[in-house]
């Protein structure tokens, strides 16, 4: 058996997920990949601009695994936000995993600590977009069977016509439960006991970047900012979008999202799809 670490590059002028229903498909549709094609899913997490994968697979199944949830998503993106080619230039890096000198152990909780390093949260287990809640419960995964759904209802909750096995899961916010698809009894057992896998969260290389460049940090999630674009463009400059903003609109806008959420340049260029040096300009401007 081989294993395999996938991560795409981070993209620096648009997100992946811009809200919750972004996050939700995706949820599903890493899920109906991985038991359409028979894929064993250690460990992922859904992160604004950027996923990251830990696979239990030859190299030309990872392959195809990541290649046809870009698909899918793409496709789901193009439809929602009128044709946009989001992940057009998202390109996948694949590194293989070795068994034997910890580099599995430590790419998982790599992955899994993705979320408390961006500073989304304290835990991985306080992320719902990905497995950081799968591993070492207490208590067994609750949800509704996707066998008790209607076809009609289950094929809207799930965004997709592909089938699913009746005994998956599906949570009240409605996507399947990582649970229902991952490798959990693999995991649980490569790290042999809860204390053992929290060791490799807390020295994670993840762990370090958020230990050392916590000012850097966005305070605030992107979907939020999003959400509060539109707000200060019509309060500010009674304008309904960042697009419709001139420079020096844009430039202030950029400094009120700075101040109110203090956000980083690079939080900012997500969020308004601006390049770097565009957004470092107007920042610089007064």
């Amino acid at each position: 058996m081989k294993f395999f670490l996938i991560t795409s590059d981070h993209l620096s002028d648009r997100l992946w997920f811009k809200d919750t229903e972004d996050f939700i498909v995706a949820m599903n549709y890493v899920a109906i990949v991985a038991f359409k094609y028979g894929c064993c899913v250690l460990a992922f997490i859904l992160m604004s601009n950027h996923v990251h994968f830990v696979l239990a697979e030859d190299r030309e199944k990872s392959v195809l695994f990541i290649n046809e949830f870009k698909k899918m998503y793409s496709k789901y993106l193009s439809k929602k936000y009128n044709g946009r080619k989001h992940l057009k230039r998202n390109d996948i890096d694949l590194r293989e995993l070795s068994p034997y000198d910890e580099s599995l152990e430590r790419a998982i909780a790599y992955v899994q600590m993705n979320s408390v390093a961006a500073g989304l949260c304290l835990s991985p287990s306080e992320y719902p977009w990905g497995t950081g809640r799968c591993f070492f419960r207490p208590i067994p995964a609750k949800g509704t069977k996707a066998g008790e759904l209607s076809g009609r209802k289950l094929r809207h909750t799930i965004h997709s016509r592909e089938r699913v096995p009746d005994c998956f899961l599906i949570c009240e916010e409605g996507y399947i439960l990582p649970e229902s698809y991952v490798a959990v009894d693999f995991v649980e057992s490569l790290f042999r006991r809860a204390q053992r896998m929290k060791y490799f969260l807390d020295h994670s290389s993840k762990a370090s970047k958020r230990l050392f460049s916590e000012q850097d940090i966005p305070s605030f999630k992107d979907q939020i900012l999003i959400s509060a674009i539109p707000d200060l463009c019509r309060g500010l400059f009674r304008k309904n979008s960042f697009k419709e903003l001139e420079e020096g609109e844009k430039a202030e806008l950029l400094k009120q999202l700075r101040y109110r959420f203090s956000s980083n340049i690079n939080q900012l260029c997500r969020v308004t799809g601006l390049e770097y040096s565009t957004a470092a300009s107007l920042l610089d401007s007064i």
